[in-house]
């Protein structure tokens, strides 16, 4: 199957895969060949694609995916390559957001913070499942 993760400024992968897995608002999908055609919003995670022996893992910051005919198009805000993700910049920015979700007065800064905690662990999630 055909997979490709489009953001707003580029393409993020395309390419011929085994199977696809990633997290979406009702729970994780897996996809393979063959599957049933399937429209369904996307979470904050991890997005992993299995090619042969080699697997490849991206963050995806919400958005759609869409399988239908062999294809697997997956349409997101902000998507990174394990290889684009800089460790100690997502662990610092977890930190931040922690404290920042500690010290949360207002019930927007909470939600602003838990969203950046989940933003920066779906970025370690995709950085260390090598």
């Amino acid at each position: 199957m055909f997979l490709k993760i489009i953001t707003q400024e580029k393409v993020v992968f395309e390419g011929e895969v085994d199977s696809v897995f990633t997290k979406t608002i009702d729970g994780e999908i897996g996809i393979l060949k063959g599957h049933i055609p399937t429209m369904t919003a996307l979470n904050i995670g991890v997005t992993k694609a299995v090619i042969g022996e080699q697997v490849k893992f991206f963050t995806t910051m919400g958005g759609i995916l869409q399988f239908k005919d062999e294809e697997c198009l997956i349409l997101t805000t902000l998507a990174e390559s394990d290889e684009e993700i800089d460790e100690a910049r997502a662990r610092e920015a977890l930190e931040r957001a922690k404290r920042r979700l500690r010290n949360a007065e207002a019930r927007l800064d909470a939600k602003r913070a838990e969203a950046a905690i989940a933003r920066a662990e779906a970025r370690l999630k995709a950085k260390l499942s090598r």
